[in-house]
């Protein structure tokens, strides 16, 4: 065995090892479930030796007693039989359904874990797909092990055992028959293998197309382009359906070969046992015998290739599930965190940053940074230049590459990450809301805030305003994602709702970008006065939003161009004074384009 065998053997074996650990209070479900089972194929094989005994010993020899007797144990053998069936399916569908939900509940337990970079190598359709498809396929793959994959061996076996116990000459017959499915099944199953790899990462690019196009489907019929999302949906869907047909020629192939197989048996059987019941070296009872076990072997041989269809199909699944099951987060509490904020002072110490280890660059460089508690910084600087890398790692998002970060004098690695979190308070240029009322929305930054509270956070994000014309004011249902409130509606909202968790630092990213200028104007005022003690940070692309900060920091392709005042920067910084002068003349205002004469 090569080395790369043995590594995928180990990787396997790993695999199943960590998908079993997700039984957990199946674990007696799973094991009645095979128990059932078992019985139930030995109530199955009993009855040919009945029926034999019938047909020798009370047809043929006329005893109306015996055949009584026996047709009485065969209805019990049936009946308990058929208890089995039952006991087995219910146990198994319990394990597999159970076994699906502590899958996704894991999964969706550690994906809440995860750091940025760990969130960064999944995309958002991909890890939808792990969470449904991919589940149930792994469900539907278990149950079937649970069932068939032990009730079709056992039949097979003892089936097997007991043509060769009645007529050693025509189980050869089976076995041959048994060995040339066993190779055709081993054939398809690794001809499909890899088909099947392949449509699970093409489920991937359906769902990110209709994701993509349901989260922006106001955008898609404001440009009129219903009829290219569809021609780009009808290619996703006709490429998988492609992919689907070349696996399911193949397997349907396995089914005429089978009937082949299964008619051959019945005709060499029939042919050669009248030949050994003429020579007397057979009855005619156990010849009925070994054609039940025929079907029996040969069903048995179908229903094992049936789990290697579902097999081969889940292997994918299993390995997608396993990779966010195995994936452990980037960053993680220390072993003594620290457990509280001093203050919001914010230290960079030669701070360089890089978007994983297969990066182009540092995304930041050489940065050094000392802010105070309760100063109000401004940054600005053109798309690109780093601006949200910057204060992602104040929160401890990310690890820097090199350098430090500190909050309140202690470095954020040290941090319980609740504790500093619920301290660094970040409000998004695109934040979200979530379905609920606005006080539902609202306690997610302070879930035990009172009415109060919240009307005071959002008075001072001047969100009280259209709020209160609203018919139920405070108790209006927001739509999922907020699509029934405007964009500046949306940003006062989340304005005020990080406002409530009272951090020692709040970061505004881009956050008044759809709020007028004089709204903008009033929240700045609101900061300065009611969260004075607070540290704010506010990334603008409008001067106006900045230039009353105690500072402003300018930054040009990850690196600190200049820090200063307004008017500091306006008399030594040649990039924000053409910026100013671009809002302020005759300019664009866009910060990727020189600015005005």
């Amino acid at each position: 065995m090569t080395c790369m065998e043995q590594c995928s053997d180990s990787y396997g074996g790993t695999m199943i090892l960590r998908l079993l650990q997700e039984v957990k209070e199946y674990k007696k479900d799973v094991f009645l479930t095979p128990v059932f089972m078992l019985l139930e194929v030995a109530m199955e094989m009993i009855i040919p030796l009945l029926m034999a005994s019938i047909i020798d010993d009370g047809v043929e020899a006329g005893n109306l007693r015996h055949i009584f007797m026996i047709g009485g144990c065969m209805v019990v053998c049936a009946g308990i039989g058929l208890f089995a069936g039952i006991e087995g399916g219910r146990y198994g569908a319990r394990a597999s359904t159970g076994f699906a939900r502590n899958l996704r509940q894991s999964m969706f337990e550690n994906i809440q874990t995860f750091s940025f970079a760990n969130i960064d190598k999944f995309s958002q359709s991909s890890l939808i797909t792990r969470l449904t498809t991919d589940v149930t396929n792994l469900q539907n793959s278990f149950q079937m092990i649970l069932r068939i994959g032990t009730r079709a061996p056992a039949s097979l076996i003892v089936a097997m055992l007991m043509s060769f116990y009645i007529s050693p000459q025509l189980a050869q017959i089976y076995l041959w028959a048994a060995l040339i499915l066993g190779v055709v099944v081993a054939f398809i199953t690794v001809r499909t293998k890899k088909i099947f790899e392949q449509v699970f990462k093409k489920y991937d690019d359906l769902n990110a197309s209709v994701q993509e196009n349901v989260s922006g489907i106001r955008v898609v019929k404001a440009f009129v382009r219903e009829d290219y999302e569809t021609q780009k949906f009808h290619a996703a869907s006709n490429n998988l359906y492609r992919m689907f047909i070349r696996a399911e020629r193949m397997l349907v192939g396995m089914m005429p070969i089978m009937q082949g197989m299964v008619y051959a048996c019945i005709l060499l059987i029939s042919w050669f046992g009248a030949k050994l019941i003429v020579s007397d070296h057979l009855t005619t009872g156990e010849l009925m015998s070994l054609l039940t076990y025929c079907m029996n072997i040969l069903m048995s041989l179908m229903m094992l290739s049936m789990i290697f269809v579902m097999i081969t199909m889940s292997i994918a699944s299993a390995e997608r599930i396993t990779e966010v099951l195995s994936e452990r987060p980037t960053i993680t509490n220390p072993d003594d965190p620290v457990m509280e904020v001093k203050d919001g002072s914010v230290d960079f110490s030669h701070v360089d940053f890089a978007y994983g280890t297969h990066a182009g660059g540092d995304v930041l460089s050489d940065i050094d940074l000392h802010i105070r508690s309760g100063e109000m910084i401004g940054i600005i600087g053109s798309t690109g230049s780093s601006k949200t890398s910057l204060v992602n790692l104040i929160s401890h998002l990310y690890d820097v590459k090199s350098g430090s970060v500190s909050v309140g004098g202690i470095d954020v690695k040290k941090y319980d990450l609740e504790t500093l979190r619920n301290e660094v308070s970040v409000v998004l240029q695109n934040n979200v809301l979530f379905s609920g009322t606005i006080y539902d929305n609202l306690r997610w930054g302070d879930k035990n805030a009172t009415d109060e509270e919240c009307r005071q956070a959002c008075k001072w994000a001047c969100a009280d305003e259209f709020i209160e014309q609203f018919p139920d004011g405070y108790d209006t249902f927001i739509e999922q994602g907020g699509t029934n409130v405007s964009g500046g509606q949306r940003q006062r909202l989340c304005i005020a709702r990080a406002l409530l968790k009272k951090p020692k630092v709040l970061i505004l990213d881009d956050s008044t970008s759809a709020v007028d200028t004089t709204t903008d104007a009033k929240i700045r005022k609101a900061f300065r006065e009611a969260i004075a003690g607070t540290t704010k940070i506010i990334i603008a692309q409008r001067v106006s939003s900045v230039m009353d900060a105690d500072r402003i920091i300018v930054m040009d392709d990850g690196k600190i161009d200049g820090i200063g005042t307004h008017e500091e920067l306006l008399a030594a910084n040649e990039i924000y004074r053409d910026v100013y002068e671009s809002q302020t003349g005759a300019g664009s205002g866009d910060f990727d384009q020189p600015g005005g004469d």
